[in-house]
């Protein structure tokens, strides 16, 4: 028999199985293999809230998609070219997902009557058998019974075999996409190398799959995509959460401040303290606190005592720390609280990927308390957004709030990472008694004394001859003692307010993503949106339509010429993944009459959709 070689420009491929079957792990492995090809790509992990729901069920469907290309991508795909469906299930979420004429990889063993039941399929009825998937390219195979057969001389208990079904779907991938297994087989050895029955079983359920493509006849064809045009340099696949992480780390060294993070887990920002905690030779600190409350105040105390305090959170967390960031607000010390935005109101839907926090990040706290915005545009931008929220939050002496939200953090793409020596220096400078400016006729310190920006000297405490005091009481200006003075009051709220506001003259000026500087539609974006603008615009661009695309890393203040921008447009569309939040604050600032495109369904927007949005417009 013989076997053609076809060329594909992109795939995209959907996992999905019960949570149980490994389909995160699967995902990952291919997309470490797709990057190591240097090919582009693009993925989104979905997977369920509870830590097990009940085997088989509709709630209980974890999937992992993974878009990669021969050209530049920016979004994980509209739609799968190819659906695993490890049972029933997994098919039901995921079929209308699936592209016209798409691929089905179905294992046989995950349709049986009890499966299908669980899916709320009717009595009698098997998508398998009864040609209800007549248009699309069906692969069945029994994934469970030729695992076990590939491992019946193994000692270990059918369940820990059947664990490893998915390296046998896998396997069969490579085969089906031309590639090699030797970063997988390395990934199980660094993984199981100690507990070598379970190293060697999956080694060979991986082998299996690889070797039921290449000897079944059913198969005919393998697939090839080829390395991306990619600007040349040092590549790795990242997530959001991962670059994030290394962002801090990349500001703590140039700043030479010592990290402390203070923070409590919560679904989708964990994975920032258990990254994080893994680098203490980098002098990092992590304390997972009791709770949220204890989490930011444990930051607080850090900030205060000369290091980068950070803490992390999504939704919920925010609303217990508010508190604590008004106290941060009129301490008027350094804080990265990092929002890792999730579907809510309260618990919500604590897996799915919203933008829901961007009006609690702006005015989510009692009395004035004015705090910069900056937001992240995709895993790999979390790197340089969070680099220089360190920036704005060390010079500007204020707290600092950054959104990313589940898409981004979850999410993987490649990364160009950078050099230590080509990264922007952080300034940092501590008050001093020999910094006359610092002080009084007396040579008394006065902890509120403000520069040309308003920032107000950092004084470690303990230094001799900068005894100081702080609170949350109101501060007199210049002294920092307690005023309950309204004119005072009135000042200070004025005082901080324009100290934000300032920053903007210390931020690049906004540019346009795409297109021309003046036309019909300006598509404003912000946040995980950005790969389906862009990608929209780019399509309607090519077909000589006049649309352009802007997206905003600094929310609070806004770039100073964003209003500029506004104006050469006849239509703004801004799309996000809420109600309309940002919408809302472009009117109000800038008396536009910007238009809201919202999906509020727990996943991303698609550049589908948004074509046609933006074609109304036209």
């Amino acid at each position: 028999m013989s076997i053609k070689d076809q060329v594909l420009k992109e795939v995209v491929i959907k996992f999905a199985g019960d949570s149980g079957d490994g389909m995160q792990l699967t995902g990952s492995q291919f997309t470490n293999n797709t990057a190591m090809l240097g090919i582009d790509l693009a993925t989104f992990p979905d997977f369920p809230a509870e830590i097990r729901a009940p085997i088989g069920t509709l709630p209980g469907v974890s999937g992992y998609q993974l878009r990669f290309s021969s050209d530049r991508i920016f979004t994980p795909g509209d739609a799968s070219d190819v659906l695993v469906a490890m049972n029933a299930a997994a098919l039901k979420v995921n079929l209308k997902e699936l592209k016209p004429g798409g691929v089905i990889i179905a294992n046989i063993e995950g349709f049986d009557s009890r499966n299908l039941r669980l899916a709320n399929y009717a009595e009698g009825v098997n998508p398998l058998e009864d040609g209800s998937l007549d248009s699309y390219e069906l692969i069945k195979i029994d994934v469970t019974k030729m695992t076990r057969e590939a491992l019946k001389d193994f000692s270990m208990g059918m369940k820990e075999k059947d664990r490893a079904k998915n390296m046998f779907v896998l396997g069969f991938l490579y085969w089906m996409y031309n590639r090699e297994m030797d970063s997988t087989i390395q990934f199980i050895k660094e993984k199981f190398g100690k507990k070598p029955e379970i190293f060697e079983s999956n080694v060979k359920a991986l082998q299996a799959g690889y070797n039921y493509g290449d000897t079944t006849e059913t198969f005919t064809t393998r697939y090839t995509v080829e390395k991306a045009k990619m600007e040349p340099g040092m590549y790795r696949s990242i997530m959001g959460n991962q670059a994030l992480s290394y962002g801090l780390i990349a500001a703590s060294q140039k700043s030479g401040l010592q990290l402390f993070l203070g923070s409590y887990p919560i679904t989708p920002a964990s994975d920032i303290l258990h990254e994080l905690s893994k680098y203490k030779n980098f002098s990092i600190k992590t304390f997972q606190a009791e709770d949220e409350i204890a989490a930011i105040t444990s930051s607080i105390g850090a900030s205060y005592g000369g290091s980068l305090g950070v803490t992390t959170t999504s939704g919920p967390g925010i609303a217990l720390k508010s508190e604590a960031m008004g106290l941060a607000v009129m301490l008027e010390i350094p804080l990265i609280i990092i929002n890792v935005q999730r579907g809510g109101p309260s618990t919500g839907l604590p897996t799915k990927t919203e933008q829901s926090d961007l009006m609690q990040a702006y005015y989510g706290r009692n009395g004035e308390c004015p705090m910069p915005v900056i937001s992240a545009s995709t895993p790999s931008d979390c790197f340089s957004a969070i680099y220089e929220a360190v920036r704005i939050s060390v010079q500007h002496m204020t707290p600092v709030i950054f959104l990313s939200d589940g898409y981004i953090a979850n999410g993987a793409e490649p990364w160009k990472f950078p050099v230590s020596a080509d990264l922007a220096e952080i300034k940092v400078s501590f008050a001093s008694q020999n910094i006359a400016s610092d002080m009084d006729v007396n040579g008394k310190f006065q902890p509120y004394k403000r520069d040309e920006k308003l920032v107000r000297p950092w004084a470690i405490p303990g230094t001799k001859g900068l005894e100081h005091r702080v609170g949350g009481l109101e501060k007199q200006d210049v002294t920092g003692n307690i005023s309950y003075d309204s004119d005072n009051h009135q000042h200070m709220v004025k005082t901080r307010q324009k100290k934000v506001d300032l920053i903007a003259n210390y931020i690049p000026e906004q540019k346009l993503d795409s297109g021309e500087e003046k036309g019909k539609v300006l598509v404003l974006g912000w946040g995980s949106t950005y790969g389906a603008i862009k990608s929209a615009c780019r399509e309607l661009q090519l077909a000589g339509h006049s649309v352009s695309h802007a997206h905003l890393r600094y929310i609070r203040p806004f770039p100073k010429n964003l209003g500029d921008i506004l104006k050469n447009f006849d239509h703004v569309l801004v799309p996000e993944i809420n109600n309309g939040q940002l919408v809302k604050i472009i009117r109000d600032v800038y008396f536009v009459d910007a238009k809201p495109y919202n999906k509020i369904m727990g996943i991303p927007i698609t550049k589908g959709e948004l074509i046609e949005e933006i074609k109304k417009m036209l």
